[in-house]
């Protein structure tokens, strides 16, 4: 009798004790982006979520909706504002809405090449733009390079700025990418990308202007023929993070994500170049002549912003020259 009421006690104990055991409970962060699965910046948001996977061995889990799945990218930063969202991938001409000195990307010619970029992307001065937001509950996390931009349309090549008169051009909701293609001679329209494909099928614009991948992934090929590489700005897209929620982590939690952004910027590198490489071969594939106009006339015509700029916002222009200085 007494040896059966010891191991009745023994059995209540181990299952006390493994009650007691319960798994740590997992914190979610919901991702939400406008971009197609297959996409560079997309990859580069799966591997970061990997990395803050693994880091945190499972505690932080990074869950992402693709294809403005949760609305666009300025209800997304509405969304991380009240912090019913946690982080988002927008374009940082998007971002200057809520954070005016981004609008320096939206400068013409701003940098020199892709390691100016990334010699930018990887300064202090980088680091300082995209906290610049904090005071609006939106904390950059890191860019993702998204190469540079160019025009592309429906019926014809342009070579120079005069083939863009009369045209409606597709712009995002930017003071600054609105302001450039006016100058170039263009109509800058403002579309969201989501409804980009339709608004190009349906005559709403007869073009737009953007990176090889996004052209290639959107399929935006399909439509437009012509692809002219002005490469007239370098617009980076950034992780950002809800600094409401931000400031409810943990100093770990805080570390695994930014441990994760850090190294997903520079893999994202990596998946960019292989996908600039890709587009190109596949989009002359599929029939789209691609050219490649003198860009003095662009850079001539585009002096006008920059003329503006200085005039009207000489903190801007000055940042501007910062950056365009950097080793």
């Amino acid at each position: 009798m007494m040896l059966k009421k010891a191991s009745f006690i023994c059995i209540f104990l181990m299952a006390f004790i493994s009650c007691g055991e319960r798994k740590e409970e997992v914190k979610t962060l919901k991702l939400a982006h406008s971009l197609s699965v297959d996409h560079p910046v997309h990859l580069a948001m799966e591997f970061f979520a990997d990395r803050v996977k693994a880091q945190s061995e499972g505690k932080l889990e990074i869950e992402i909706y693709s294809g403005s799945q949760l609305g666009s990218e300025r209800q997304a930063l509405e969304l991380l504002q009240i912090g019913s969202l946690a982080m988002t991938k927008v374009s940082s001409a998007v971002m200057e809405n809520f954070s005016p000195k981004l609008k320096v990307f939206g400068y013409p010619y701003l940098f020199r090449d892709k390691e100016h970029r990334y010699a930018f992307y990887d300064s202090q001065l980088g680091e300082e733009l995209l906290l610049d937001g904090e005071k609006y509950w939106l904390r950059g996390l890191t860019y993702f390079d998204a190469g540079s931009r160019s025009f592309y349309f429906k019926d014809s090549p342009v070579e120079t700025p005069e083939d863009l008169k009369g045209k409606k051009v597709r712009v995002m909701q930017s003071p600054m990418a609105i302001s450039l293609v006016k100058a170039l001679g263009g109509s800058p329209t403002p579309v969201s990308w989501a409804e980009l494909y339709t608004s190009l099928q349906q005559g709403v614009v007869d073009g737009a202007e953007n990176n090889l991948p996004s052209f290639y992934t959107s399929k935006h090929y399909e439509i437009c023929k012509y692809f002219s590489v002005d490469q007239h700005t370098a617009i980076p897209d950034i992780l950002v993070i809800s600094d409401y929620v931000y400031q409810k982590l943990s100093a770990e939690e805080r570390q695994w994500i930014q441990q994760g952004a850090r190294e997903a910027s520079v893999k994202e590198r990596e998946l960019w170049e292989a996908a600039e490489e890709e587009a190109l071969r596949e989009i002359k594939k599929a029939g789209v002549q691609v050219n490649y106009p003198d860009k003095d006339s662009f850079r001539e015509k585009s002096q006008a912003v920059i003329n503006d700029l200085k005039e009207t916002e000489p903190g801007l222009y000055d940042l501007a020259q910062k950056i365009k200085k950097l080793e």
